[in-house]
């Protein structure tokens, strides 16, 4: 049996809710493996590089979701008091 026709048996034997939970966590990996970025073939040059590179590595392994630039700024202006669009 492949897994296709193995994911459809199980799926037929669940209840209505489960089949949705299914459903929302499939969702979930599909936007997951979208915002995964491609594998870099950066290659750090000094230990301390290495180090933070090997530190950055661990945390996109465990779902931390790297901030962009314009994410930076809006933290930084709210740690500091300082304006928003909001």
């Amino acid at each position: 049996m492949g897994k296709e026709e193995e994911l459809l048996k199980h799926w037929r034997e669940l209840e209505p809710e489960k089949q949705q939970q299914v459903l929302e966590f499939v969702e979930l990996l599909k936007s997951e493996s979208e915002t995964t970025p491609p594998q870099s073939d950066f290659v750090p040059k000094t230990p301390l590089a290495q180090k933070l590179w090997e530190i950055r590595q661990r945390a996109i392994a465990a779902g931390l979701r790297l901030l962009n630039e314009e994410d930076i700024e809006l933290e930084l202006a709210a740690r500091r008091g300082g304006w928003s669009d909001s």
